[in-house]
């Protein structure tokens, strides 16, 4: 059974860094594509960086150069290292598990930037 748990988020201004973590059990990164969803209030739920089994990653145009994912495959965790951050990057962010047609979810975390 697939569980993801989020944390780290929080309240922080604007140029600010902060750092999401996703306590993953039920995943093989050797198997299952993990990444980190953003949903800004009112939106839908988009896709803004994800790291393949083989350790590649991809970010969305909206965070490239300021986003870096991560895992600890040791420690069964996925990190979202946001730095730079801007009024826009305000809201929930989920982490994820994808293995073939099935996505796995986790709670969500809300970030607010704000000064």
């Amino acid at each position: 059974q697939v569980q993801l748990v989020e944390s780290g988020g929080g309240l922080v201004q604007p140029g600010g860094s902060l750092r999401l973590s996703c306590a993953a059990s039920g995943v093989n990164f050797r198997l299952d594509i993990m990444g980190w969803s953003h949903q800004a209030p009112g939106d839908q739920r988009e896709s803004v960086a994800i790291i393949t089994p083989v350790g590649s990653t991809t970010y969305s145009n909206s965070v490239k150069g300021r986003f870096a994912i991560s895992r600890d495959t040791d420690k069964n965790m996925v990190y979202l290292q946001m730095n730079s951050l801007k009024p826009e990057d305000t809201g929930v962010y989920y982490c994820a598990a994808r293995r073939g047609a099935r996505t796995y979810w986790g709670q969500g975390i809300q970030v607010t930037v704000a000064s």
